[in-house]
């Protein structure tokens, strides 16, 4: 029976792996592995006997490494390759975006930069690239933005691929990935001379929840809510919902400070419950420098703030698109790491914050799962 809370953490220097009983009275840290080699794409894969957690290790002189623990990160080892390009294509490995679980029980799928897609049928061992997406008609006409070409966001539900691309912006796939099209109408580009085009939006995250297969959630690169630019105002392009599996979008920006913000959560045991963390698009902080999470509670007619415990003001940190998970106990937790190495938890929907760690190094990614 699963009983343990396990947190990784991908930062700038390595990878943590905290752990917890299921009252997450206390986390003991272990870590760096990897030491000092930016973290980006972290995976706790729960589908087998024992759990597996994957990372994605980024070193800019001796490449792309997939490291993989069988003892929930009390040690890891690099897998017999990483993913790479042809050597004739062109194109060369600089990040490691997303790692999630493909289709079969060893099947990972992995987001790079430049964007594309890799598959691996054996638990990280060898890997394929996966053309339909990755030599897409669009894909040498991508540009990358302020983070790179990143494809980081993969969500499998069926047949069904959903990839979101900055900036490229969101791809679906109804064929279990074996061709893929841009699913962009309603999704702004506030910084193009077309803000609404077929693709090259800058998508930050997506989500979505199995208890409403057809609604989607996304996180876009928005702005001030009453930017004004070429055309007339564009409110309201940076949160989004879908509710056709992400053929068409509207906004749901409505009420937050900004709708400018990198992660996107869904609630495990509600899919009308959902989490942003609204950022000035000048200093990628909060709103005024006073951090708080934003929650909806009816699928984004409404929104609400939550700072309890966090500091009020002169905070200046960000949160990183992969920055933000919630956990799938009875009463779940939410949990975010910041760009200036906090590790925050809250145990009552995001009524109440507490600082599980403080001194670590900028946080690019957390995940959560149980075991």
């Amino acid at each position: 029976m699963p009983d343990r809370v396990i947190l990784t953490i991908g930062t700038k220097k390595g990878v943590f792996v905290a752990e917890a009983s299921k009252t997450r009275r206390a986390f003991t840290l272990r870590g760096p592995s990897g030491p000092g080699v930016p973290v980006y794409a972290t995976f706790i894969d729960t589908r087998g006997a024992t759990p597996r957690i994957y990372a994605g290790s980024c070193n800019p002189f001796f490449g792309m490494k997939v490291l993989r623990s069988n003892d929930l990160g009390k040690s890891f080892k690099e897998t017999k390759s990483a993913p790479a390009f042809p050597q004739d294509d062109g194109r060369a490995l600089a990040n490691i975006w997303s790692i999630e679980a493909g289709a079969g029980k060893k099947d990972l799928l992995c987001g790079v930069e430049p964007a594309s897609l890799f598959k691996s049928r054996d638990g990280g061992d060898t890997w394929e690239m996966v053309a339909g997406i990755s030599n897409h008609e669009h894909a040498r006409k991508w540009q990358p933005g302020n983070g790179g070409l990143c494809m980081h966001t993969i969500i499998r539900d069926g047949k069904r691929v959903h990839l979101g691309i900055s900036t490229g912006g969101h791809y679906l796939s109804e064929d279990g990935g074996e061709t893929f099209r841009a699913a962009n109408n309603g999704v702004g580009a506030g910084f193009a001379p077309d803000p609404y085009p077929e693709f090259g939006q800058c998508v930050h995250k997506i989500a979505r929840h199995d208890a409403a297969p057809g609604r989607l959630y996304m996180q876009n690169h928005g702005g001030r809510a009453d930017w004004t630019g070429p055309g007339g105002p564009r409110p309201g392009i940076g949160v989004l919902r879908s509710d056709d599996y992400g053929h068409t979008w509207r906004s749901i920006a409505k009420g937050l400070p900004s709708d400018f913000g990198f992660p996107i959560v869904v609630h495990p045991h509600n899919p009308d419950v959902v989490y942003v963390l609204p950022l000035d698009p000048a200093t990628r902080s909060c709103p005024g420098a006073a951090p708080a999470v934003w929650r909806s509670e009816n699928g984004g007619a409404s929104w609400g703030r939550l700072a309890g415990g966090l500091p009020k003001k002169q905070s200046y940190f960000t949160v990183l698109r992969d920055g933000m998970d919630m956990d799938g106990l009875k009463n779940p937790a939410l949990y975010f790491g910041t760009t200036t190495g906090q590790l925050w938890m809250d145990r009552e929907g995001g009524e109440r914050w507490e600082c599980l760690f403080d001194s670590l190094p900028p946080v690019h990614n957390v995940k959560v799962g149980i075991v």
